[in-house]
């Protein structure tokens, strides 16, 4: 008895039982609408199919959200995120894409994920999560329409006032295996969707009012005039004659005629390195005549063109340095504003309403988006606007140097609009446009503040570009350029020869544009 005293003394006891590892995360669950059918189709060319978009989108938007993917299920897969805001916009970037890669299959070959978003305390382990917060979001995926993002009452609430997008409440609902009702949300990536949804909503409710008072007012109409006369109610009818109405016609509002603004690019640039090829300002602009349309138009600098050497040795898509020759053409002081946005959209043109600060660069432009509201610019004012292309975007960015930047080789803070470049806080929007020094060819914000849309095709570099200075297009391509880097990139995106990509028709937070003008 004393020896197994004595064992269980030095024993001490059992082992201190293991924590669990937990915390608190945004879980997106995506699962693919009719994945059986699709095998059934093409059992191979899906498995393909949807291993290259798990390569070529999910994974990678999920790292570029600062996400963990989790693990893949065959036709789906489940990721965590510290940031809710993160893990919605994630979703978001996934089904924007996936628009744009269906657009050239026919529908019954689509691949459509649904999505669902909850926050909640779970289980992290090395290659899986569990909790009744990971079931909540594999249940909101569950009910999700095809292309679009469920979201739970908890994710709302913190991400309501941070996301450009709408949603719509769905109400309560009773999902398998959970006690409680989930408060449900619809993601309307579109800002002014929502509205438009609501508007239906509502000229539903009036028609059917509508319908309801008519058909009171009819009879009344029928007890008042073909009631056959004599007594009603023990009072004498008498025969109405009711007056003819008046019809006016509205008041005529006042038009404003809003003159354009192009002005001449200012003297005094830097000189090239290459007396020959040192690009020219315009001279001084004759007086502009009245525009024949109430839009305010942006702000247009001329420039008449020149060559200089477009691209770098800096990265493998800026190669190889080339000279380019670029004929005359006008471009925007300044990134499209919202204000200027949303008077497109004001008048039906372009498909959605801004928000935020009205003088700053308009935001979550997709390509498709810039082209309409060129198109409508040019339309409004009878003038040739248009997309930039990438030679001229370059061009007159550099304002006429041939240095890493604008005003230099070595990276100067309080210079542009960019991550860590000043000392203006992080936020959901740039700052408004001007707020930074001009380049030589008094253009600003050509570097930071929006990505800017150009005309051209994506091309992994410059091999076979032209040398005209006209946008490089061919056909009906999946993505375009972009230019300037964004107020949420760091430094090196600022440079005059930084070149990116995106989905021609993905709208993205910090994706904006500017507009050139043919002489």
């Amino acid at each position: 008895m004393g020896e197994i005293r004595k064992l269980k003394s030095s024993r001490g006891g059992d082992p201190p039982r293991e924590s669990t590892p937990r915390r608190l995360a945004a879980i997106v669950a995506g699962d693919i609408a009719g994945y059986s059918r699709l095998m059934q189709i093409d059992e191979e060319g899906t498995h393909l199919r949807v291993k290259r978009i798990e390569r070529d989108l999910i994974e990678p938007s999920i790292v570029g959200h600062h996400g963990r993917l989790v693990k893949t299920t065959g036709d789906g897969f489940i990721a965590i995120f510290d940031s809710p805001v993160e893990a919605v916009r994630c979703g978001i970037v996934i089904q924007q894409n996936m628009v744009g890669r269906n657009a050239s299959m026919p529908k019954h070959h689509w691949i459509e994920y649904r999505i669902g978003v909850n926050l909640g305390d779970v289980i992290i382990e090395a290659d899986d999560v569990f909790g009744d917060g990971v079931n909540i979001a594999t249940r909101l995926e569950g009910i999700a329409d095809p292309g679009q993002v469920y979201i739970s009452g908890g994710i709302y609430e913190q991400i309501k006032h941070k996301l450009v997008c709408g949603y719509e409440s769905l109400g309560d609902r009773k999902v398998k295996n959970i006690t409680d009702p989930v408060r449900v949300y619809r993601v309307l990536p579109d800002p002014a969707a929502f509205n438009r949804t609501r508007r239906r909503r509502e000229n539903i409710l009036i028609a059917l009012l509508s319908l309801f008072l008519l058909v009171i007012a009819s009879g009344v109409l029928w007890y008042v005039f073909w009631q056959p006369h004599g007594t009603v109610g023990g009072q004498a009818s008498a025969p109405v004659s009711p007056e003819t109405p008046k019809v006016l016609s509205p008041p005529q509002p006042t038009v404003k005629q809003a003159a354009p603004q192009i002005q001449p690019a200012p003297s005094g640039a830097p000189a090239a390195k290459q007396p020959s090829t040192q690009p020219q300002f315009a001279a001084p602009a004759a007086p502009a005549t009245q525009s024949t349309s109430a839009v305010r138009e942006p702000v247009m600098y001329m420039l008449r063109g020149g060559s200089f050497t477009m691209g770098s040795n800096d990265d493998p898509t800026e190669k190889p340095p080339h000279q380019v020759t670029i004929k005359p053409f006008a471009i925007s002081q300044y990134p499209v504003t919202v204000r200027e946005w949303n008077e497109c959209a004001a008048a039906k043109a372009c498909s959605f309403v801004a928000s935020g600060n009205a003088e700053a660069p308009v935001t979550n432009v997709s390509w498709s988006d810039a082209k309409q509201f060129v198109a409508w610019l040019a339309g409004a004012t009878r003038k040739a606007y248009r997309l930039p292309s990438e030679a001229e975007w370059e061009y007159a960015a550099r304002g006429g140097t041939q240095t890493k930047y604008w005003w230099g080789d070595q990276f100067l803070s309080g210079m542009a609009n960019c991550k860590n470049c000043t000392d203006i806080a992080a936020a959901e929007q740039p700052i408004k446009v001007g707020s930074f020094r001009p380049n030589p060819f008094g253009l600003y914000d050509m570097g930071g503040g929006v990505d800017q849309w150009v005309e051209d095709c994506w091309h992994k570099n410059y091999q076979g570009a032209p040398s005209d200075g006209s946008p490089w297009v061919e056909g009906d391509c999946v993505s375009h350029v972009i230019r300037s880097g964004s107020w949420r990139n760091d430094a090196r995106y600022a440079r005059p020869a930084n070149r990116d990509s995106y989905d021609t028709n993905v709208r993205y937070q910090t994706h904006g544009m500017r507009v050139a003008l043919s002489p």
